[in-house]
């Protein structure tokens, strides 16, 4: 399942990220997404979980949760159209 994660502090890391989310299970690949131009963080991510129960488990047990000072957003990732 991929998971969108909004409302990250901007001076979170993939690594930090990513070891949040592998609480609850195992994470093929974790992406901040940054800006082209300057390089920075633009506050959200994308994490792809292979078991989609661990996936809603963490969706359901982090969504609203504090991290780096700032309550995460969390849900499941619509495809882009």
């Amino acid at each position: 399942m991929n998971i969108y994660i909004g409302n990250l502090s901007y001076k979170v890391r993939e690594n930090d990220l990513q070891g949040v989310i592998e609480e609850y299970g195992q994470v093929e690949s974790c992406k901040i997404i940054k800006d082209r131009e300057t390089g920075k963080s633009k506050g959200f991510a994308f994490v792809e979980m292979p078991d989609d129960a661990a996936a809603v488990k963490a969706i359901a047990e982090l969504n609203g949760a504090e991290f780096d000072g700032r309550a995460m957003v969390i849900k499941q990732a619509t495809p882009k159209n």
